[in-house]
C-alpha cells in the first residue's frame, strides 16, 4: 500500500519562518564566535603563541561556514548543524568545570540554539524550493 506524501505548506506560511530561523541562526553564530573570541582572550589564562593555536582551532570551522551562512545558502545551515556539534560538546565539557561552568553554560546553549535555527531554516527552505519548483 502506498503512502501518500503530506502535502507541502504554502510559500506565504513558509517566508516569515524561514527569516525568523534565518535571523536566530546568525545571531546564535555571531555570539557564539564572540563568546569564543572574548573568553579565550580576556578571561582563558594562555600563554601568547598557544592563545592563537587555539583561537584558530576553535574559530577556523565557524569562519569556513560563515560566508554561506550570511548569503542564507540551505546547505550552509545543513553543514553548520554538524559542526555546531562540537562546540556543544566543548561547552558540557567546560559547564563541569567550576571554573568555566558559566562558559560551557553559555556556549552549550548557543550551540544548541543555532542547531535548531539552522535545521529549522534548512528544512523550511528546500520546502519553500519545492514548493517554488511547482511540486
Amino acid at each position: 500500500m502506498a503512502k501518500t506524501p503530506k502535502p507541502l505548506p504554502a510559500l506565504d506560511w513558509l517566508k516569515p519562518r524561514m527569516a525568523v530561523s534565518r535571523a536566530i541562526s546568525l545571531a546564535s553564530f555571531l555570539a557564539l564566535a564572540v563568546l569564543l573570541l572574548v573568553w579565550n582572550l580576556v578571561f582563558a589564562n594562555i600563554p601568547g603563541k598557544l592563545l592563537w593555536v587555539i583561537l584558530a582551532f576553535q574559530l577556523v570551522p565557524l569562519l569556513l561556514l560563515a560566508p554561506g551562512l550570511i548569503l542564507g545558502n540551505a546547505r550552509a545551515h545543513a553543514w553548520a548543524c554538524f559542526v555546531v556539534n562540537l562546540y556543544f560538546i566543548q561547552g558540557v565539557l567546560a559547564a563541569f568545570d567550576p571554573s568555566k561552568a558559566l562558559y560551557g553554560w553559555a556556549q552549550a546553549v548557543l550551540s544548541v540554539s543555532l542547531f535548531c535555527a539552522a535545521l529549522m531554516y534548512t528544512r523550511w527552505c528546500f520546502q519553500y524550493d519545492r514548493k517554488l519548483a511547482g511540486e
